[in-house]
């Protein structure tokens, strides 16, 4: 997957149920993008399971796989986080994040059986999940003199790229999306072409 320039995450939200000796593990995952976005979630999902004993979760982004986190928030160290990311790995997922709610049913289920029944219920709400593949892109800012319109143009359609912003002035400027895999192609066409200046604003 590393050399790949796709990655698979979730198209939308999805949930699952997991029970084990009267305690109850409700899972949900969420497609996110950043770190931001899931406090809010995990924030909100807290407020809706005010009584539920843990609110654990793991998540991962970045199409580099590199940034990841888990929180067995109470429970025995590595017995629900870790279990939790384990599925997200499994799975190859990134963009996600995956909250098992417990409400604890009376009985101790011991070290093993919380790292399985959280793992139970990380799997059981990534099976209902609807799972995507999505491109990886780099954004590529393009400034150039309106007489070589044409010739940007030719580069555009001959990789059919997609404009995410523009600006058509006597100079223009023009965000463009190129897959990962063909950006330097992409760019050292762009570099022959005369009064035109291209530069990576990402990758």
């Amino acid at each position: 997957m590393e050399n790949s320039d796709t990655y698979k995450t979730i198209g939308a939200q999805s949930g699952g149920l997991y029970k084990e000796k009267g305690s109850r593990f409700i899972a949900y995952a969420f497609p996110v993008s950043n770190e931001q976005q899931i406090k809010e979630i995990v924030v909100k999902l807290r407020k809706e399971h005010h009584s539920a004993r843990h609110h654990c979760y793991a998540w991962r982004i970045g199409s580099e796989l590199e940034l990841f986190r888990v929180n067995d928030d109470g429970e025995p160290s590595g017995t629900a986080g870790r279990p939790i990311l384990g599925q997200i790995k499994q799975n190859e997922l990134t963009d996600i994040l995956v909250v098992v709610v417990r409400y604890f049913g009376g009985i101790l289920l011991g070290t093993s059986g919380l790292t399985n029944a959280y793992k139970q219920a990380a799997a059981n709400v990534l099976t209902n999940a609807i799972i995507v593949e999505k491109i990886v892109e780099s954004t590529i800012e393009v400034n150039f003199d309106y007489l070589v319109m044409n010739d940007f143009m030719t580069v555009l359609k001959e990789f059919q790229l997609e404009m995410k912003e523009s600006n058509f002035d006597l100079i223009c400027k023009v965000k463009i999306l190129a897959r990962k895999q063909i950006t330097n192609i992409v760019m050292e066409k762009l570099g022959k072409i005369n009064n035109l200046n291209a530069s990576l604003i990402n990758t």
